[in-house]
């Protein structure tokens, strides 16, 4: 037997969601807490680089139509298919930035204003970085001001 070869360490399960939610807000991003919701980000990860592929395979095998009507239609909803996709890239790079959030201890946590986001709202949005509140007033000087 080699001994240089290590025995596999067990691993935890994962959290369930109903499990996150219910722990006390002692136990706020605790390691538990990342890990459910790195896998939650590595997964969603994973299924827009899949959405990336399929689209790219979608527009090389488009069919020439000879009437104008379909092609329109065709040009219409690689059109719709593009605009989702740019919204997919620029919401991977937040899912990326998010995990990395996660290994450097910043996950969960305002970047405005150092408070915590609170659990329900990464379960709703987890890439979210703004606390509530801070993304509220956010909100209301952007409509006051403008961007």
């Amino acid at each position: 037997m080699n001994t240089k070869t290590k025995k596999p360490t067990p691993t935890t399960p994962l959290l369930t969601e109903e499990e996150v939610l219910k722990m006390s807000e002692d136990d706020y991003m605790n390691p538990a807490q990342l890990a459910f919701f790195k896998d939650r980000l590595q997964k969603l990860e994973q299924d827009l680089i899949k959405n990336a592929g399929q689209t790219t395979e979608n527009l090389r095998e488009t069919t020439l139509v000879p009437d104008p009507a379909d092609r329109a239609t065709i040009e219409e909803e690689h059109a719709l298919e593009l605009r989702t996709r740019d919204r997919e890239r620029k919401l991977l790079k937040k899912v990326q930035q998010s995990i990395a959030s996660i290994d450097t201890g910043d996950y969960g946590w305002c970047v405005e204003t150092g408070e915590p986001i609170g659990v329900a709202r990464l379960m709703a949005r987890p890439t979210a970085t703004l606390s509530l509140e801070a993304q509220q007033r956010r909100e209301l000087k952007q409509k006051l001001y403008g961007d």
